[in-house]
């Protein structure tokens, strides 16, 4: 391999759904790498047992997929500097963290949980921020014996207390951050994996990622980075930092305020090359500023210095336009119809839902009424007052939607169990019986008082679908203000 070879990557994490955030990192890595001859790679950032599923890994790998962005490298292609999942390479970190402790860049820290949050504590008091640096100088020796002597420990990179670390980054810049300011931060944890700071920089360097392209969350953290790269006597990587994506009022783009899963806006309607196209138009633009263009058009022209720095608006309704553009342009009412059976009108998703409906049809024509609501983006209401909870003002209901959003986001696995599960659980910790919480989520869900059963209908339409159902009724309701959801989320932690 030339030393010159772009090779970007791309690293999620396998928690949750496959969000549109990774999908636009996705897209500028790709696309830099192929405007230049150069590798994709895609590695599973999988060290935290806790939240990581395969469940999770298979979403984002098929979202990627699903989108066009096909990895030349990857844990399901394999490739030269495999494994690609970072739990298959703990070895690799526990060489590279011996490497660091001998150099004595590292050290085992063994505070307890108690004593970081009393430090932690007292530290604010004092405007002060992260770990005192207890163990630091504690001798190695000592050390030894006590990790021997089966002492708990987690290890340390250790940070300069003082100066400035200097940086570029290719669309910012010179950017300087005081060390002061960082923390000695943990790199190896109690259960023995690494955390993330260690691993992606090992992992990075080893497969030889010549541009790092992420979001600028990260630019926090290059500091630490650089540090271990200096540990290592190892050459730096290009760091290149795009901006997030913004909701309408410039917020973070979240599942709080937007749809956020890409298998959301497949599930919708949202054709592959339209959400590429839109990921592509939020952060850069043809010369001739022509709002459509395909993969390919980005490819022959891109540069990676022309990435825009303006906070990047996921305005949905711009990607229903755009949407509707290739709709129209791109498709002969035959391959319309073929785009239509391959989204959603076949044979495996009819027999799901039939399963649902045939015991409440009187004549074929039934069908189209009763599972309209498993084809729409959102519902219309009969009547507003059927989203009223029962005894409950338009305010209070709207609170008790949210709070339901709030204990779905919770849940690991969406299916009609755990569903069903979870509003148990609501009713029994406030004061709506448990048919009372169900009534006006099946209007909410399918716009109608009687419908499909609601648990099974819910895990059919998924999580992002089913939230957006009861964020569409919160809407209808009136909304809810940031004041009100603030001491609503008081509420909701007192309760759950």
């Amino acid at each position: 391999m030339s030393k010159k070879e772009v090779r970007t990557r791309l690293a999620p994490s396998p928690t949750g759904d496959p969000h549109v955030g990774t999908a636009y990192q996705a897209l500028f890595g790709y696309v830099f790498a192929k405007s230049r001859n150069g590798k994709f790679i895609l590695r599973i950032e999988d060290t935290d047992k806790e939240r990581s599923s395969e469940t999770s890994e298979k979403a984002i790998l098929d979202s990627i997929k699903w989108l066009g962005l096909q990895w030349d490298e990857g844990p399901d292609v394999g490739g030269e500097y495999g494994p690609y999942r970072q739990s298959e390479r703990l070895e690799i970190y526990h060489e590279h963290l011996d490497i660091l402790l001998k150099k004595g860049h590292a050290y085992p820290c063994f505070c307890t949980k108690e004593r970081l949050a009393e430090v932690r504590k007292e530290r604010q008091k004092e405007g002060l921020r992260g770990y005192d640096r207890h163990c630091r100088d504690i001798p190695p020796e000592e050390a030894t014996k006590r990790i021997e002597a089966g002492e708990p420990f987690i290890v340390r990179m250790k940070v300069p207390t003082e100066g400035t670390c200097v940086f570029e980054d290719l669309l910012r810049g010179t950017i300087e951050i005081d060390w002061e300011h960082i923390d000695d931060q943990v790199i190896l944890k109690a259960d023995g994996f690494p955390t993330y700071h260690l691993a992606v920089v090992v992992d990075d360097h080893l497969m030889k990622i010549s541009h790092i392209i992420r979001g600028e969350e990260w630019i926090n953290s290059v500091p630490k980075h650089i540090l271990l790269y200096e540990y290592f006597d190892w050459e730096l990587p290009v760091f290149c930092h795009i901006p997030l994506l913004r909701n309408k009022d410039k917020s973070k783009l979240s599942k709080r305020k937007n749809p956020t899963s890409v298998d959301y806006y497949k599930k919708i309607g949202i054709l592959p090359e339209a959400l590429l196209n839109f990921l592509g138009m939020l952060g850069w633009h043809l010369s001739d500023e022509k709002e459509k263009f395909t993969l390919e058009d980005m490819i022959q022209n891109f540069k990676l210095g022309d990435i825009n720095l303006g906070g990047p608006v996921f305005d949905v309704d711009k990607l229903h336009w755009l949407n509707g553009k290739y709709i129209r342009e791109d498709y002969t009412p035959e391959q319309f119809a073929q785009l239509l059976v391959a989204w959603g009108l076949n044979v495996d998703s009819f027999c799901e839902i039939a399963d649902l409906c045939i015991g409440r049809m009187t004549s074929l024509s039934d069908w189209g009424e009763m599972t309209s609501h498993f084809f729409s983006d959102r519902v219309l209401y009969n009547s507003r007052d059927d989203l009223l909870f029962s005894g409950k003002d338009d305010t209070e209901s709207a609170e008790y939607f949210q709070m339901i959003i709030w204990e779905m986001e919770r849940l690991e696995s969406f299916n009609r169990e755990n569903i069903r599960e979870m509003f148990e659980t609501i009713a029994s910790k406030t004061d709506l019986k448990f048919k009372h919480l169900l009534l006006p989520c099946y209007v909410a869900i399918s716009g109608e008082k009687v419908s499909t059963p609601l648990f099974e209908s819910m895990e059919i339409l998924g999580s992002d679908m089913s939230r957006m159902r009861l964020r569409y009724a919160i809407e209808e309701l009136g909304g809810l203000g940031k004041k009100k959801l603030k001491k609503l989320e008081k509420r909701y932690s007192a309760l759950f």
